[in-house]
């Protein structure tokens, strides 16, 4: 058997070749919003820049600490007080084509949830072009399982010689019900079979959130909607099991924030932004129970 890591294949940083913008609306703000990616140095990690915001520091540096809020999606805030929202889908795409460096450029408190997936992300990405650089990846390795629970919501990480990720779901309704994915984290799995997943939600859900001041910004446009045991979309659904892909897709972005690729394994049931961050903090909280590292494992190596 042989096994490979994702990312760069000389396992070096990578950023951009070019700067790349995208605009769009904002999926719980309603408000329009511009969005550049950049270049950056080696070292730099991801780094949004609030470019609405003067009279503070509007730069936030993404980090497991720096996330504030998960309740709906993942939101960062600086020393400052400068916040911003929806990052987990541009997050997702930055993991999954290995992009360790680049300054985000967004004039507004929310990304743009463009069409609910983080296909055109990718499609950005994919413009601006990939730059390898000196510097070797720094990768997580996870040593000793860590796991959170709420309820019958799990995630857990465990030592593996390579990302995998495992995904649970279960909905009452027969358009869902269970679904289950288990795979390798690498840019090949994540451009076939996980990017275009869309985010979803439940028309009851759509209207108290909107009630709450919530989704402004959401149509079937940029979600798949439910109601009952119907998809209210024209189109119907992208691919099979697009519901738990999606949760997989979060899942990467929100686990990115740790600001490395992981070597290890996630296994998730139910969880949400809220679930993965606590999962975040409580590796960080431990650590004996990872290291980072620029080796290698022998077995990834291989074949």
């Amino acid at each position: 058997m042989s096994f490979r890591l994702p990312f760069t294949p000389d396992h070096h940083e990578k950023t951009l070749v070019a700067p790349a913008i995208i605009a769009g609306v904002g999926v719980h703000t309603g408000q329009r919003v511009r969005l550049a990616v950049r270049p950056a140095a080696p070292g730099t990690g991801i780094v949004f820049v609030r470019t609405d915001i003067s009279d503070r520091d509007n730069r936030i540096p993404v980090s497991g600490e720096a996330v504030v809020d998960a309740r709906l999606n993942t939101m960062i805030e600086n020393a400052a007080g400068v916040r911003l929202s929806t990052i987990e889908h541009l997050m997702a795409a930055f993991c999954a084509l290995g992009v360790i460096n680049a300054v985000v450029e967004v004039d507004g408190p929310e990304l743009p949830i463009l069409d609910g997936s983080a296909l055109p992300f990718v499609q950005l990405l994919d413009r601006a072009g990939f730059r390898r650089q000196s510097a070797p990846v720094r990768y997580i390795e996870i040593l000793k399982p860590i796991m959170v629970e709420e309820g019958d919501k799990s995630a857990a990480l465990l030592p593996c010689d390579r990302y995998e990720m495992r995904f649970e779901i279960d909905f009452p309704t027969a358009v869902i019900g269970n679904q289950v994915v288990d795979f390798v984290v690498d840019e090949d799995t994540f451009r076939a079979d996980i990017m275009a997943a869309r985010t979803f939600g439940f028309a009851h859900e759509v209207e108290a959130l909107r009630q709450a001041g919530l989704a402004r910004g959401g149509s079937l446009e940029n979600a798949v909607v439910i109601d009952g045991d119907e998809i209210l979309n024209p189109g119907g659904l992208r691919m099979e099991r697009e519901f738990v892909r999606h949760k997989a897709l979060d899942a990467i972005g929100d686990l990115y924030v740790l600001g490395a690729p992981l070597i290890g394994r996630y296994e998730g049931v139910k969880a949400g932004h809220a679930i993965n961050n606590k999962l975040v903090r409580a590796l960080l909280a431990q650590p004996d129970a990872w290291r980072e590292t620029v080796r290698i494992p022998e077995l990834a190596q291989a074949g």
